[in-house]
């Protein structure tokens, strides 16, 4: 999966990794059983860990790596629910209620602010496609995003060095820092009854009497009536081992930190080919608005038409590229049996190279629009799996055939935006509870039915 391995030693890899999640302390011992396991520690798994901790669900979240290394600790931090998928926006309004109160609720820094986004337009036609998706998406559910002009641009994100035909805004979204949000949340829920074990690979289910009855770990056995596969990119590879289509591919998304500098620049915005928000150590995340990586694996093949309408709706913002990592992922295998060593556990974190050139073209453009960043150091540079459906929609519904197993996953880059909101609605699934919002857009049965897998919105 072009993943690193390392040895583990607590809290620590011996390889070195950017960006480091905070450390999650880390339950010693596995329980015998439990009412549900949660595989996967990134920000869906923990979230859904913390709701169901509260609910006074017996719930045990198990992480073959180190809580949030992979992806939830890579992304921009956006936190939105402008551009977003109309499919998602319900979603994205009750995950940024949640993140408004997540430091309280957590008790420590999710790094959540709530900043105003604006996608900066320079062109007619790029002014166009924003206002179509306002008129209709955004303002059926009230959105308080909005079209501004140039002037209100020059005000909102000073010190442009083009004038900007205007953009679209919205002042209620906000940011947050990955590599704090998903421990932070992991703690939480452990303080709140949830049993958290790191290092600790879920190799498969059980299953009796027709219905899920446990998962096998590297280190043992637990117990349990239902199984959540929060795995990222890494669920396609769970899911093929139990005999379960699902067809999710990886996109690698380059990202980079600077060093703190003064800008004046406190909201978050996107344009010509940057996208950049600030942290709260004073730096920034900047990124290219628009490219990634889709390398060639051996899932490419079988599921090339499955995907290719969602490669015709938006082809330029994807490079596709054979190398190295079509290698590495052949050679892990596509089933086990749970007395066996799993992919799992041969690969803890995935810690893919990031695209020198993506990232300098970003610095470029951004240092062009913008020269209040002429001066800014690169910090660091890291890629993180993102794992993309056809539909660019995630799944989150209970497998049919395997009663009391449910699937988290999917979410295309937009799970850390969306984690507080799929975290409660996965919880309410899993429970039985009246979901939060219409889970329909979620079911699994979509990737089976014959429904027509595509993006919505290519903002």
């Amino acid at each position: 999966m072009g993943g690193r391995v390392g040895e583990w030693a607590g809290a620590d890899w011996t390889i070195d990794m950017a960006p480091r999640p905070d450390p999650v302390v880390s339950d010693e011992t596995l329980p015998e059983r439990t009412d549900v396991v949660v595989i996967g520690g990134g920000i869906i798994g923990a979230m859904t860990a913390l709701e169901l901790a509260e609910r006074g669900v017996a719930v045990t979240l198990c992480e073959k790596g180190e809580i949030g290394a992979e992806q939830s600790s890579r992304n921009w931090g956006w936190c939105r629910k402008m551009g977003r998928d109309p499919r998602e926006i319900p979603l994205s309004i009750i995950a940024l209620e949640a993140w408004r109160g997540m430091n309280e609720r957590v008790g420590g820094e999710t790094g959540f602010r709530e900043c105003g986004i604006l996608y900066l337009a320079q062109t007619e036609a790029e002014m166009s496609a924003r206002e179509h998706w306002l008129n209709q998406h955004a303002r059926p559910y009230q959105l308080d995003s909005r079209m501004i002009g140039g002037e209100e641009v020059a005000e909102l994100v000073p010190g442009s060095a083009i004038r900007w035909k205007g953009a679209l805004y919205t002042a209620s979204d906000g940011r947050a820092e990955p590599h704090q949000a998903a421990p932070a949340i992991a703690t939480a829920a452990r303080a709140k009854g949830a049993r958290i074990l790191n290092c600790c690979a879920v190799r498969g289910i059980e299953q009796a009497a027709g219905r899920v009855s446990g998962v096998v770990t590297e280190k043992g056995p637990i117990a349990c009536s239902s199984v959540v596969l929060a795995g990222g990119a890494w669920s396609r590879r769970f899911c093929g081992n139990l005999g379960i289509h699902l067809p999710q591919l990886p996109v690698i998304s380059s990202v980079q930190r600077t060093e703190p500098i003064e800008t004046g620049l406190e909201r978050t915005a996107s344009g010509d080919t940057f996208a950049f928000r600030k942290r709260l150590d004073g730096g920034y995340i900047v990124t290219h608005r628009h490219l990634s990586v889709a390398d060639v694996v051996p899932a490419s093949f079988p599921l090339f038409f499955t995907f290719l309408p969602a490669l015709l709706n938006d082809w330029s913002g994807l490079r596709l590229r054979i190398g190295k990592r079509f290698i590495d992922e052949a050679r892990l295998a596509r089933h086990w049996a749970l007395d066996e060593t799993s992919p799992f556990e041969q690969v803890r974190i995935l810690d893919p190279e990031p695209i020198t050139s993506i990232l300098d073209a970003a610095m470029t453009s951004l240092k062009r629009c913008y020269p209040a960043f002429a001066a800014a150091q690169v910090a660091e540079r890291w890629a993180g799996v993102i794992d993309v459906t056809p539909d660019a929609v995630p799944v989150m519904d209970e497998v049919p055939d395997v009663p009391g197993l449910f699937l988290a996953t999917g979410f295309s880059g937009h799970g850390f935006g969306l984690g507080p909101g799929a975290g409660r609605l996965v919880a309410d699934i899993v429970t039985g509870k009246t979901p939060c919002v219409d889970p329909a857009p979620f079911r699994y049965k979509r990737f089976i039915d014959g429904t027509k897998l595509r993006p919505v919105t290519g903002l």
